[in-house]
């Protein structure tokens, strides 16, 4: 095994437009931080940079794995790392932009930006407006992409990826609850713990579940609709407050999580990454949990947000690499699948892992094939 070297790399930020995050440190830093790590001595061709929106990704799992591969693994991190309560979408494409352009300056000939999990809501965004700029207005404020310069990668990578932050929010949203101030007084002919419902659920159930699961996702929207015009309406005290945090209970209560039949697939039946699913649809540290209206309409509002990746795929005009694992009790095949369809161009590669969870934790064998067929792909490019 080579041995590794692992550098810690800072690429200049854009001043932040707005008090998103409290810390005066990270603000004022205006750092884009990412880890690099790659065999000791080299510089390879290539660099894989693994995105996310909000995710830590200086440690990311596979890192050691791309690198020991000949390439260049970049775990990246945006200012919101670690919270995505103020998060706008189009920041972080700021972000990915600002490492991009300094790992091409470190030497790397190409760059494959790895979309892991949510990151699928911002890497195929980021090519487009790379390629061809068009977003001018993002919804509850944010850059105009217009200006920003992204630099295009030469291909990208939807690792264990759901198509988008938005599209899994509304899969996630508890319909039982059908008074956002009273999140415990449930609505039983939408409940999914009410054993009178299921599992396993009717047709006929989850057709209306999903549609009451849609409703509220626009009811939210609508509100904080509304309630961006009253506080920055003349005359609204404070003057000069233009967003406002609130509290999304009730966010991981997909049916998929309980009956297996819906998306059939290899995952555990009963649990999330999070523990069981009626604890984790309250757990303070849930999905979706802590939004501010601008944030909500950017990121989790399903008619608003412009982070989804089947709206840009089609887009796509570099290679692009799906891969899913059949264990992924977060993210199941089908979900990776629409991202793949949805990339048009005869440059699309499809891979799925037999067995493997959304983490591959304890399962390094499936993590090593997983590494191997991306590794065998970007060699192509």
């Amino acid at each position: 095994m080579s041995e590794l070297e692992r550098n810690l790399i800072a690429a200049p930020q854009q001043a932040h437009s707005r008090v998103e995050i409290y810390s005066g440190v990270a603000r004022l830093a205006r750092t884009v931080w990412g880890s690099e790590v790659k065999v000791a001595g080299t510089r390879p061709a290539t660099a894989l940079v693994w995105c996310h929106p909000t995710a830590n990704f200086l440690g990311h799992y596979a890192l050691p794995g791309i690198a020991e591969r000949g390439f260049g693994a970049i775990g990246l991190t945006t200012r919101y790392v670690g919270n995505d309560t103020a998060l706008i979408l189009e920041n972080c494409l700021l972000d990915m932009g600002s490492m991009v352009a300094h790992v091409r300056g470190l030497g790397y000939e190409r760059v494959v930006l790895v979309g892991n999990s949510g990151g699928a809501s911002v890497v195929p965004y980021y090519q487009a407006q790379a390629v061809a700029p068009s977003v001018t207005a993002p919804p509850g404020g944010g850059p105009d992409l217009t200006k920003a310069d992204l630099l295009p990668a030469d291909g990208i990578a939807m690792f264990n990826a759901h198509p988008s932050r938005a599209r899994m929010a509304c899969e996630y949203l508890d319909p039982a609850i059908t008074d956002e101030q009273r999140p415990f007084e449930r609505e039983s002919s939408l409940d999914m713990y009410d054993q009178r419902n299921g599992p396993p659920y009717s047709a006929a159930f989850i057709q209306r579940y999903r549609e009451a699961q849609l409703a509220r996702n626009r009811r939210i929207s609508s509100w904080a609709q509304d309630q961006l015009q009253v506080i920055t309406a003349p005359g609204h005290f404070p003057a000069g407050l233009d967003d406002l945090a609130f509290i999304v209970q009730g966010t991981a209560a997909d049916l998929r999580f309980l009956d297996g039949a819906i998306d059939p697939s290899e995952r555990q039946i009963g649990m999330t990454p999070w523990g069981h699913p009626s604890v984790a649809d309250y757990l303070p540290a849930g999905v979706g949990r802590c939004s501010t209206l601008r944030s909500w309409l950017n990121q989790w509002s399903i008619d608003h947000s412009l982070g989804d990746s089947l709206r840009w795929l089609p887009e796509i005009t570099c290679p692009v690499w799906v891969g899913a694992g059949t264990g992924d009790e977060l993210v199941v095949p089908q979900m990776a699948r629409q991202i793949y369809d949805a990339a048009r161009m005869p440059s699309r590669t499809w891979i799925e892992f037999k067995g493997a969870t959304h983490y591959f934790e304890g399962q390094p064998d499936l993590l090593a094939e997983a590494l191997d067929a991306l590794a065998a792909w970007v060699e192509t490019l």
